[in-house]
């Protein structure tokens, strides 16, 4: 197979692959549990009584589970292309290749983990480790695609403290968002399978906890939009942040609105999404944070000049000499 060429086009086409294949796999991941089909294949690597496939006896929840099983081969194919063809950058730029090839290792990874919440029934614990690792890939995917968006662009140490502590605690309050929410769905209903375990927590307690995270997450986010009207809205900036925060908006709408109507699959399905926007949302928002006040250009101050651009002009120089003799 011929490698497609190390475009700007094709790196900005290849990695936005990346990014919605790994997005794509969290929705269809969603879908096996809220359709309780995540022991239609009971067994790993096989599906059931030792076929690798499904068979046309079986239920439709197995075809469903296989389904998901089969994507992780598109991520898969999709990474190692993308790996590839990164290699062949010129000039290089290793921070993209070491992205593609940790999100290309940890698919197959991810699958094993896969088939151990499998062997162990759907843990609920086991669930939680595989949903969290999704949201890993889709950060460095984000990561990714946000740097090959613009290949002159290079990465940038972040211009002071300040910034790079907003970024952290931004990062921060978004894992400690998925960390509750991934505890309040493993607290709750959808298990995946109605023989599922739960963890025993208290499902209104982990929301409400779920919830705080997610307030302080909101308030970060309007800290960076008070740093993009500080330092004059640089375009990209502002339009990571209003982005995110319009993430956000939605994401709590349809947060509050599952949790106060039973919960219904659909609206589950769509706040699964949404973690993994708001997931790519702040990745977008700390990157752009790295180029707040980076390797601005220095401002001379202006030296007048003679006609020839040599110095003071005539005039004021006998203006300077005029002054010094009435003295």
């Amino acid at each position: 197979m011929r490698l497609p060429a190390a475009t700007p086009t094709n790196v900005r086409r290849l990695t936005l692959a990346v990014l919605i294949t790994n997005v794509a796999i969290v929705v269809s991941g969603g879908a096996v549990r809220l359709t309780g089909s995540g022991l239609g294949c009971a067994q790993w690597p096989t599906c059931n009584e030792g076929n690798l496939f499904p068979t046309s006896e079986m239920p439709v929840h197995t075809y469903i589970e296989f389904t998901n099983r089969t994507f992780f081969f598109i991520l898969a194919i999709v990474a190692l292309v993308t790996w590839l063809v990164l290699r062949k950058l010129s000039p290089a730029r290793p921070d993209l290749t070491r992205l593609a090839l940790f999100i290309g290792l940890s698919i197959p990874a991810q699958g094993v983990i896969g088939g151990i919440t499998v062997l162990t029934g759907l843990n609920p614990y086991t669930v939680m480790v595989h949903f969290l690792i999704s949201m890993v890939l889709v950060f460095w995917a984000a990561k990714l695609y946000s740097r090959a968006r613009d290949l002159e662009r290079q990465p940038q140490p972040y211009a002071n403290r300040g910034w790079q502590t907003l970024a952290y605690a931004m990062l921060v309050a978004a894992a400690l968002t998925l960390i509750l929410g991934t505890i309040v769905t493993g607290s709750g209903p959808h298990g995946g399978d109605p023989e599922a375990g739960r963890t025993g927590f208290d499902p209104e307690l982990m929301s409400q906890l779920h919830a705080d995270a997610v307030f302080l997450l909101v308030g970060l986010s309007l800290a960076a939009y008070a740093v993009t009207l500080a330092i004059g809205n640089p375009p990209p900036l502002r339009r990571a942040v209003l982005t995110l925060l319009g993430i956000l908006a939605v994401q709590g709408v349809i947060g509050y609105t599952q949790y106060f109507t039973n919960l219904p699959i659909v609206l589950v399905g769509l706040h699964m999404l949404g973690a993994a926007l708001v997931m790519m949302g702040v990745t977008y928002v700390t990157e752009e944070l790295r180029y707040v006040g980076a390797n601005r250009p220095k401002r001379d101050l202006p030296k007048p000049t003679d006609d020839n651009g040599d110095g003071f002009d005539g005039h004021s120089l006998a203006s300077a000499r005029s002054l010094l003799n009435r003295r």
